[in-house]
């Protein structure tokens, strides 16, 4: 098979080993879906419920009216079921929004994309970068004031030198799909 005649259409999820995982995904053509503060509220929800379901440890989250990021420590025994809990979660929460509008047979999600995380300095700045999505996005200008997203709850629950250390790593060296 020459390059050329392989397209893939989606990211290939070949998982199986355990911990730390980075997770973004989109809506179909990163149409803002969810837009009300009920709708934002009930995404992130869905997130932290499906993750709990799953057995996921979420570290660090961000949702936004098209789009999603969570750091993640998986299961003990594997990632194996990420594919599962995302498919879940996107098919409940695509069930919800547009059963709520009224709408019927709107593709919703468009897909998602993980990468494990494997060196520390990578999960610190990660778990910067999705702390302060928010603010990359221009949506507030303190982080922890967005209320879909885990820095506020990080800065209350971790020590304050944690937190220190996180914040000072440096996330635009990251090379992530963000282009929200």
């Amino acid at each position: 098979m020459d390059s050329c005649s392989y397209w893939p259409h989606a990211p290939s999820h070949k998982l199986g080993g355990e911990g730390a995982f980075m997770v973004t995904a989109g809506t179909y053509k990163k149409q803002p879906l969810f837009v009300t503060d009920e709708q934002l509220q009930a995404l992130c929800g869905g997130l932290l419920k499906y993750a709990h379901q799953y057995q996921w440890r979420l570290q660090a989250w961000a949702v936004f009216p098209n789009h999603y990021h969570f750091v993640g420590m998986s299961p003990d025994g594997g990632a194996g079921n990420l594919s599962r809990f995302i498919r879940e979660f996107h098919s409940r929460s695509s069930r919800w929004l547009n059963q709520s509008e009224g709408v019927v047979g709107r593709k919703v999600w468009q897909n998602y994309w993980e990468s494990q995380i494997t060196h520390a300095e990578s999960y610190y700045a990660r778990l910067h970068y999705v702390h302060a999505n928010a603010v990359k996005h221009g949506v507030v200008l303190v982080a922890n004031q967005y209320p879909w997203c885990s820095a506020g709850w990080f800065e209350r629950v971790s020590e304050r030198s944690f937190v220190n250390t996180v914040y000072s790593f440096k996330t635009d060296q990251l090379n992530l799909k963000d282009e929200y």
